[in-house]
């Protein structure tokens, strides 16, 4: 598949600006680590008519606002430990972080280095003294966006980047990766490896949470979506459609597509949980459409370069539940998209006079979607 044939739209209208993304964070509400308890974060209830006055909750108190008619769906890609360091043969440092693991042996990466490596370079990792060192080979440049380095491993990908790898936190996390990381940068239903950032609303839940919400009745899907590192990269244009968005792989099983027909059909609500989700719904949604199915969804697994940004008509998703994002960020502007830019912002600003936390690590919100007029 080439990057043209990936899930996307026409570019945004024009009618906003970069500028009306942005906000005023005090550094301090930036989380550097996670709740003690995944359920111990807050939640800003955001929910009701544009207007309503937010509610100040805990995530444990996230399954009393479910009915039983609900479908929650969860991305269930699992983050690898895509940074490694290491050295060119000049012996200088080179930091590679993974963006896209291919088979058999290789995969798309980033370098930072003092000088970009040439094809043919052969980079460095692992500890000689302790018998684990090995050569990663640097094939050329490339990849989905046409600006990642093409690396052949010795042997299995995942298999090296677990035993040498280090978890790739956010570049707002001032402290490098510990233990405790390895655990809370993963959700707890975590299964199929291959994204570079966590699908960080769904870190709220844990065991205990979910039994409570199959409990209720409340009925569950999982999508897949490898999180990018493009996900952290800033929009640099103020004209929102110059902004290239970056690829990422998806997958909507058909169950989960049987699902969501199943609570519209029953009058219920499509709860997703992070924005990656619903990245991958609306995509299989507008490749519905594109199939000449609209209202349905397209199972299986594609690309997505999906931009959404107010004025887009969502299609599948009815609440939201998401962390607060960066200002002038793509997941701002979905977030403004799908709850109101007003709304957005009362709600950004009672979370910083509240002082509840922000980003990968920080407390969540729970909105609801509001629809454009006919």
């Amino acid at each position: 598949m080439t990057n043209d044939d990936a899930v996307s739209l026409p570019p945004p209208s024009g009618a906003h600006r970069l500028a009306d993304f942005d906000f005023e964070l005090p550094p301090e509400l930036i989380a550097q680590h996670p709740a003690a308890e995944r359920t111990g974060s807050r939640l800003l209830d955001g929910t009701g008519l544009p207007g309503a006055s937010p509610v100040d909750r805990f995530f444990r108190d996230f399954p009393t606002l479910l009915d039983p008619k609900d479908l929650l769906v969860f991305n269930d890609t699992r983050v690898i430990k895509a940074r490694l360091f290491g050295t060119k043969a000049t012996g200088g440092s080179v930091e590679v972080l993974i963006e896209r693991v291919l088979p058999p042996n290789e995969a798309w990466a980033h370098i930072r280095a003092s000088k970009s490596p040439r094809a043919g370079t052969l980079l460095h990792f692992g500890d000689a003294a302790a018998g684990t060192a090995f050569e990663v080979e640097m094939l050329g440049r490339g990849g989905p966006d046409d600006a990642l380095f093409h690396l052949r491993f010795p042997g299995d990908v995942f298999a090296l980047l677990e035993q040498h790898g280090h978890v790739p936190l956010p570049p707002y996390i001032a402290h490098a990766d510990e233990a405790d990381d390895v655990r809370r940068y993963q959700t707890v239903f975590a299964d199929r490896p291959g994204a570079v950032a966590a699908p960080t609303a769904a870190l709220h839940f844990d065991e205990a949470l979910l039994a409570q919400i199959a409990a209720r009745g409340v009925q569950s899907a999982r999508v897949t979506l490898h999180v990018g590192a493009g996900t952290f990269q800033p929009v640099r244009s103020e004209d929102l459609g110059e902004h290239k968005m970056h690829t990422e792989w998806f997958d909507v099983p058909q169950a989960t597509v049987d699902a969501v027909l199943r609570t519209r059909a029953a009058g219920g609500r499509v709860v997703a949980i992070g924005t990656t989700t619903v990245r991958a719904l609306e995509s299989a949604a507008v490749a519905a459409e594109r199939a000449g199915n609209p209202g349905s969804l397209q199972a299986g697994a594609d690309e997505t370069r999906i931009f959404i940004t107010p004025g887009y008509r969502f299609r599948v998703v009815d609440r939201l539940v998401t962390n607060f994002h960066l200002p002038k960020s793509t997941l701002m502007m979905l977030v403004s998209a799908f709850s109101g830019m007003e709304r957005i912002r009362a709600l950004y600003a009672h979370a910083i006079a509240q002082r509840y936390r922000f980003f990968s690590y920080g407390d969540a919100m729970l909105l609801d979607r509001v629809d454009l007029p006919d």
